[in-house]
């Protein structure tokens, strides 16, 4: 199957980025290096090209039903211009995919996906609508940059009257941006480092990013490639959908039960309640490597006595700690910030401690 390309494809391509195969996208992986892309976002200012993301609109007398019904969080309590982190249950106690609701308006909903998912969650959630609420995939018309790091603010203030400083965590403002109209402005990163996603028409993207890209000059912007998003999410401890959650894993085992509220009916809420109420076997934590070494997706985790208790589901070396992270899966009782465990790396076993999150 031919690999989609984002609206600035040949950007990314001009600037040298290395392009891979992600999520059926030709992406850009890194510019320069992952470690000085890292710590660009950590430190000053960097720009992704996440285009890749799906966008669906959910409007009409029905949009909340619908979703009230697909998603485990309760998107009753969202007002307009606030955004909520929430999953899709599916039928067997796993997860469809996690995802982003904003409240657009009244009736009026976005829901952002993973890329790989888009058809899937198309077909999930649709298979779903019985009550006619109205779909439409936006997807392919709309570019999406973010732009992170603690001098963010900063650059992009001065590209838009919406002030920055008052939109929260998990807020929204839809407003002029870098010349464009209707641009939304949103503060939901996943690298920790404080920052904002701005959704745009494809004809507007490849001028948004080189306004961008001018106003960041001062602070020392650099383009941030796919390598450099996985190191920051995983020192937060953000799940990566396929690696650390997907159709067999239980929000409630993800550390999820957060977003999913009881308070409302949902596609699975009656078994993930008893769940709830049994209590969960394994938990997905963060960890530490005590010995030198790095966990990769896949390893198996061990106890002091050798017994496999566990996976590795994300890992990398750290490069704010200078050490090897990482989440996994594993039973309980291991479960707890301090304990000590085991990677299995190749042919040894090399000592990792269990520890809260996130990870920096």
């Amino acid at each position: 199957m031919e690999l989609k390309k984002v609206q600035l494809n040949n950007v990314h391509e001009k600037l040298g980025a290395k392009m891979v195969p992600f999520a059926g996208f030709n992406m850009p992986v890194r510019y320069s290096s992952d470690i000085e892309e890292h710590n660009t976002v950590r430190n000053g200012v960097g720009i992704f090209d996440v285009s890749h993301m799906g966008e669906f609109l959910v409007s009409g007398p029905n949009a909340l039903s619908l979703i009230q019904k697909v998603t485990s969080n309760d998107a009753s309590k969202l007002d307009i211009g606030k955004a909520q982190y929430s999953c899709l249950p599916n039928d067997k106690g796993g997860i469809v995919d996690d995802l982003l609701v904003y409240k657009i308006k009244e009736e009026e909903y976005l829901l952002v996906v993973n890329a790989s998912n888009i058809d899937k969650d198309w077909n999930w959630i649709a298979s779903h609508n019985d009550a006619g609420a109205i779909m439409k995939n936006i997807s392919d018309g709309f570019s999406l940059f973010a732009i992170q790091g603690p001098k963010a603010t900063e650059t992009l203030q001065k590209l838009t009257p919406v002030d920055l400083d008052a939109i929260k965590f998990y807020t929204f403002e839809v407003g002029e941006f870098a010349g464009a109209e209707h641009v939304i402005i949103s503060a939901t990163g996943y690298t920790g480092a404080g920052g904002f996603e701005i959704y745009l028409h494809n004809k507007d993207a490849e001028n948004a990013w080189n306004k961008v890209m001018e106003a960041g000059e001062e602070f020392g912007i650099k383009p941030i490639g796919l390598g450099a998003r996985d190191t920051l999410r995983m020192e937060m401890g953000y799940c990566l959908y396929g690696n650390d959650i997907d159709d067999t894993t239980s929000p409630l085992e993800a550390g999820l039960g957060w977003i999913t509220k009881f308070t409302k009916d949902f596609i699975n809420s009656n078994s993930l309640k008893a769940q709830k109420e049994a209590g969960i076997s394994n938990k997905l934590v963060g960890f530490k490597m005590i010995d030198r070494g790095i966990p990769r997706h896949d390893y198996e985790i061990h106890d002091a006595s050798g017994n496999a208790i566990g996976r590795v589901t994300s890992g990398t070396m750290s490069p704010t700690l200078s050490q090897g992270i990482g989440l996994g899966y594993v039973q309980k009782e291991f479960a707890t910030p301090g304990t000590e465990i085991f990677i299995s790396v190749r042919n040894k076993v090399i000592k990792a401690e269990v520890s809260k999150l996130p990870l920096i």
